[in-house]
């Protein structure tokens, strides 16, 4: 595994996964980040910038102009290497699995070779300290880059990784469901992905604020309201599956595939909201302030 540390990081850290070439997402991100006076150098992607929508080559380009922190997801290292499939670890056969290769060969059809050098030489870890805690980024687990880990993943899994990983809080992704969970032993934190919606009924995607106050460090869930139609009308103008197309407006993946049966009887269920307008981009659930005294210290 190659890993990179970025030391001590102090202040509000924006995360985030799977852009999934979904280039109007990211420009919404990127305005958030500005609202919030985040810095590219507190903003973290967990990978898989590109995948099933329609501008790969100009979301490679806007992630790196960026300048943003990017652990390599498998798309990123599948691609990296012009490898045959997305490696995103479907089922043969499956319907996920099917729709996969339209869209990866189109990705593959509309790199560069300098996004492919950009995939090839991303970390597979982000390793930093933040208020205390050791905290590592990855795209799935430390055992395989297409891990999927959902809430309902036998909790002893999470704390195999967060051990053998030597860190008090875990943020991965790939999955594409936000959820965090305390553990005895640390965290397991997925913030989401802002390039297709979670499967919840809703076209809004998501991302995660990370910020340390006097009682410890608050993990915030997040909405991202963008322009979803756009993004369809794109895949759709490109001549990409109109599953995925129409997963951006209803918010409803086209398949179940890849998830639990408590997370499939979850379809089109609203996320827990706090607020009482569904669209707001603002504090959807929170994870109440970590005691700092729970997790091994620096």
């Amino acid at each position: 595994m190659k890993k990179k540390d970025l030391g001590t990081l102090e202040g509000r850290l924006l995360l985030f996964g799977g852009p999934y070439s979904n280039l109007q997402a990211l420009e919404a991100l990127h305005a958030r980040a500005q609202t919030l006076d985040i810095n590219p150098s507190h903003c973290i992607c967990n990978g898989d910038v590109v995948a099933y929508c329609g501008d790969p080559e100009a979301s490679v380009a806007f992630v790196r102009n960026w300048g943003i922190e990017v652990a390599a997801g498998n798309c990123e290292e599948q691609l990296a290497i012009n490898a045959a499939d997305c490696g995103c670890g479907f089922e043969e056969g499956s319907t996920c699995e099917v729709l996969s290769r339209e869209w990866y060969d189109f990705a593959r059809a509309h790199l560069n070779g300098s996004a492919r050098s950009w995939m090839n030489e991303l970390p597979d870890c982000l390793l930093f300290r933040y208020a205390g805690l050791r905290v590592a980024v990855l795209h799935a687990t430390h055992r395989a880059n297409n891990s999927f880990v959902f809430p309902t993943t036998p909790a002893h899994e999470k704390r195999q990784a967060l051990q053998a990983l030597q860190c008090d809080l875990v943020v991965s992704g790939h999955s594409g469901l936000p959820f965090t969970q305390q553990l005895d032993s640390g965290i397991w934190h997925n913030p989401g992905v802002i390039g297709l919606p979670a499967n919840d009924g809703f076209a809004s995607t998501w991302y995660a604020l990370l910020e340390a106050d006097e009682n410890g460090v608050r993990i915030e869930h997040h909405r991202l309201v963008y322009d979803y139609r756009k993004a369809a009308d794109r895949m759709r103008s490109v001549g990409l599956s109109e599953a995925y197309a129409r997963a951006l407006e209803t918010g409803l993946w086209p398949s179940l595939d890849v998830l639990p049966q408590k997370e499939r009887n979850a379809t089109g269920q609203f996320l827990r909201p706090v607020s009482d307008n569904p669209h707001e981009a603002g504090f959807i659930f929170r994870v109440k302030a970590i005691p700092r005294e729970n997790f091994t210290q620096m």
